[in-house]
């Protein structure tokens, strides 16, 4: 009998000890989980480029160019590189919220590997809802407004990396389909 419950005991300790174990190595995992940089903490370099691009499908005797300002940037942290956009434009004054002005628009954030010959693509996010943003004007019809695409980011390990972007515009009505419009890359990381 007594030989019987200390065998229990013995096996109730094991348990104990496994579970501690489990415990101990859940909360590792987590804290390792946890320790992931967010992206507001990363040490973000950044190139920001401008551009004016004609409203294509406006012909007529007022100002029509869309003035663009893009900011892409990139951070790294251990061989993981992140890459986001900012998009700011200063547009012709026209009606008030016109959503016939483009067909379609889009932001396409890519993160290349930098290497000898052509970069290879990594990762790439189709920014929508930007044509919304575009064709929401002011009480006033000025069409100024901003646009940001979140974070991408692909575990590069040693190998160096960059993001740059492409704005798609496409006119309404004007026969062309999407034009597109490239901006200035971020700094390599």
């Amino acid at each position: 009998m007594l030989k019987r419950a200390m065998s229990k005991n013995n096996r109730s300790s094991r348990r104990r000890a496994a579970c501690t174990a489990l415990a101990v190595t859940a909360a590792l995992t987590g804290a390792a989980v946890t320790a992931a940089p967010s992206a507001a903490a990363l040490a973000w370099k950044c190139k920001t480029s401008t551009k004016s691009i004609d409203q294509a499908n406006y012909d007529g005797p007022w100002a029509d160019n869309w003035d663009f300002k893009v900011k892409i940037c990139a951070a790294r942290s251990g061989g993981t590189v992140y890459s986001k956009a900012s998009i700011s434009w200063d547009g012709p004054v026209g009606g008030v919220d016109d959503t016939s002005i483009f067909d379609g628009a889009y932001f396409r954030l890519v993160l290349k590997k930098q290497q000898s010959g052509t970069d290879p693509v990594k990762r790439s996010k189709n920014g929508g809802g930007i044509e919304a943003k575009l064709e929401n004007s002011d009480g006033n019809g000025n069409y100024n407004g901003s646009y940001s695409t979140g974070t991408i980011s692909y575990k590069l390990g040693a190998g160096k990396g960059y993001s740059d972007g492409t704005l798609y515009l496409d006119w309404s009505d004007d026969g062309h389909g999407y034009q597109r419009h490239d901006f200035a890359a971020s700094p390599v990381r």
